[in-house]
Parts: structure tokens; C-alpha cells; sequence
């Protein structure tokens, strides 16, 4: 059974960090390390943190000497991770029991090295307020109008992100969508496991949600990552908004 590293960037989410953590040590599958990266320089969870990590000693926490935000940390997860396959999870999602085990079966069975899933949208009360239906990105251009890739539902090779010295930027959102782009701009494909195996928490309150944010982001993603022309990255983030509104 290949080790699996699951990277959880945390920064205030001590309400919901928990629940995260004791659906990754519930897993179906066992050979796991858990590197939660602190990502705060106030330390009133740190403590908090470690109560909770010594619920299994799979949990490791790694301190950041200064905020980096979700995408630099999840950088330093990387490096630090050992296992064979890496699985992204924020500090605020969920998964189902057997989410990695069903996972890392359809991927050696079809010899994958990237895939994700499809995914249910949870309330802060944990209750189911819709979902995304996985398809696969096996290009470039069929990512660019509308990114459908769920961060917590995806798991990948390691050796496909080292190999290519990928790396998340700096961005407050969107950094994901950037990431998927320099896999894609790679050749690698993005296929899909159509079983819904995590519940991806909509906050109201959290950087991700954040309308202006995203659109600021979502230029940044195609004038400065794509190296798109004003005009066009305008088109395509027209193209992106439009395609989130049809699906709320």
C-alpha cells in the first residue's frame, strides 16, 4: 500500500478543523501521513492544534515562520511530504471514509497519474446545498471558461509536480486554478471519478467566496500565468463569471 500525504493548509479554521482531521484519520485507507501547516504567526491554536494532532501520530504539524497564505503552504507540503501521491484538503472540507482507498484504486487500475471527484457543497451546518458533477480535463483550452476542478477532491503523483518543479503562487484565490493550468500546460490530464467523495464547505466569510477577490485573481490568472493580452483576459474571465453564475 503506497503512502499517500495529505497536505491541509490551516489559518483560523478552529471550528471546523476537527471534523476535517478526524475524516482523514477514518479513512479506509491506512497509510497515510497528515501534514497540517500552520500558517499563522499568532499562536492561540497552535496549542489547540497540537491537542489535536495527538489524536494520531499520522499528524504532523509544520509552523510556518510567517504567513505565506493557503498556496505557498501547501508548497512547503510538498516538500515535506515523503508519500507516493499526494492529496490536497482544506482546513474546512470533508471525506468520505473511504474517499483515498476508492481513489487511489481507480487511478492504479487505469494507470492515472492525476484524477479528482465529484464533490457535494455543504452549508456551515454541514448540510448538502448542491454539488459538481467530476468530467475530465484532458486539455489545456477546456479548463480556461470554467475551472470544475474541486482543490480537496484531487490526488496526484508526487513525482508529477517535483519532476516539473510545479508549484502553487501567490494569490489570495484562484492559486488552484493556476496550479491546474501549469499541470495541463504540461500535458498531464485530469480525469475524473465520478463518485462524490467530499463535501466542500461554502463559507460566507471565507477568502474563497470573496466575489472582487476572485475576479482581481481571476485576471491575474490569465494576463499574468497565461500571459494573455488584456482584451483576452477579459474575454475569458468574462467567460469564467459566467459560467460560476450558472451553476449557483
Amino acid at each position: 500500500m503506497d503512502l499517500v500525504s495529505v497536505i491541509i493548509p490551516y489559518h483560523k479554521k478552529r471550528n471546523t478543523i476537527r471534523e476535517t482531521l478526524i475524516s482523514v484519520i477514518n479513512q479506509s485507507y491506512k497509510n497515510l501521513e497528515i501534514l497540517v501547516i500552520y500558517d499563522d504567526t499568532n499562536l492561540n491554536d497552535f496549542e489547540f492544534l497540537k491537542n489535536i494532532a495527538g489524536l494520531d501520530n499520522r499528524i504532523k504539524i509544520i509552523k510556518n515562520k510567517t504567513k505565506l497564505g493557503a498556496g505557498f503552504s501547501r508548497n512547503i507540503g510538498i516538500e515535506k511530504s515523503i508519500g507516493k501521491y499526494i492529496a490536497f484538503l482544506d482546513a474546512d472540507d470533508t471525506w468520505g471514509f473511504d474517499k483515498l482507498e476508492s481513489q487511489i484504486l481507480f487511478m492504479k487500475q487505469n494507470n492515472y497519474k492525476i484524477s479528482h471527484t465529484s464533490y457535494y457543497i455543504v452549508d456551515k451546518n454541514k448540510k448538502i446545498i448542491g454539488q459538481r458533477k467530476a468530467k475530465d480535463f484532458l486539455s489545456i483550452n477546456a479548463i480556461l471558461k470554467s475551472c470544475d476542478i474541486g482543490l480537496s477532491t484531487v490526488v496526484l503523483e508526487k513525482n508529477v509536480v517535483t519532476h516539473n518543479k510545479i508549484k502553487f503562487p501567490n494569490l489570495v484565490t484562484k492559486e488552484d486554478f493556476v496550479f491546474w493550468l501549469m499541470l495541463l500546460k504540461k500535458n498531464y490530464k485530469f480525469y475524473a471519478q465520478d463518485k462524490y467523495l467530499t463535501n466542500w464547505t461554502d463559507l460566507e466569510d471565507s477568502l474563497s467566496s470573496s466575489t472582487i477577490q476572485k475576479l482581481k485573481d481571476g485576471f491575474k490568472v490569465y494576463n499574468q500565468y497565461m500571459n494573455f493580452n488584456i482584451i483576452k483576459s477579459l474575454y475569458y474571465l468574462i467567460c469564467l463569471s459566467i459560467n460560476y453564475l450558472k451553476k449557483k
